[in-house]
């Protein structure tokens, strides 16, 4: 599980990064908010930890944003703060829960996993692009009422690209995502499955929902 810790603390930060280690989780670190934000909304988290006040830009902000540009990663908030005003605001802008300072370490771990278990964000079972309909629990694809024979790589790469519809993925996201591996930069195993998933997704049909963006990546949205 990979964890992003957005505090300004060093003692707290460290404190929550090793005590993570301890418990089998990867964690990153940043210490001002815009770093925080940069971090969430451009690589892959199973979860945040995410600390109300920071330099920069503070914690109501970053939750915000998170929630603006479309992530559902689930959201802890650290704070000093102990109103119910407070509490409602974090739950209103999106947060998963509310952690008060001081706090105990294991109770912070039994929420994390109260979390996580519900599963990874809180993605809707449907999508839609356009005349484009996903069912991403059962993986079934249909376009212009016309049911899509995909096969399982095909339907994960579609079911990313319909999850962050409109946030252009690069190459390495979508080999981490779809094939939980980091590939060499000149494997171009990541086009050759776009290219396939295209002739099905979009070759039969006049408006072409998968796009390439040069030295980005690729994005599905509809631009009609």
């Amino acid at each position: 599980m990979h964890v992003l810790i957005i505090e300004d603390e060093p003692k707290t930060s460290s404190y929550l990064a090793k005590g993570l280690g301890e418990h089998g989780f990867v964690a990153e670190r940043a210490r001002r908010g815009d770093d925080g934000l940069h971090l969430a909304t451009t690589l892959e988290f199973d979860l945040v930890i995410l600390d109300v006040m920071l330099p920069g830009r503070n914690g109501w902000d970053v939750l915000s944003a998170i929630r603006e540009q479309g992530r559902e990663t689930p959201v802890i908030l650290l704070t000093a703060r102990d109103s119910v005003e407070d509490r409602v605001k974090g739950l209103e802008l999106g947060a998963d829960d509310y952690l008060v300072k001081p706090f105990a370490f294991s109770e912070l771990l039994a929420r994390m996993r109260s979390i996580l278990r519900r599963g990874p964000g809180r993605h809707p079972d449907l999508v839609r692009v356009a005349d484009l309909e996903i069912d991403l629990p059962r993986q079934r694809v249909q376009r212009a009422g016309r049911r899509l024979d995909l096969t399982p790589k095909e339907s994960s790469l579609l079911g990313l690209l319909a999850r962050r519809r409109g946030e252009v993925l690069s190459r390495t996201i979508i080999a981490e995502q779809v094939w939980d591996v980091n590939f060499e930069s000149d494997t171009n195993v990541v086009d050759v499955h776009v290219r396939r998933l295209r002739a099905k997704v979009d070759d039969p049909f006049p408006a072409k929902l998968i796009h390439t963006v040069r030295g980005r990546g690729y994005v599905l949205e509809d631009r009609s």
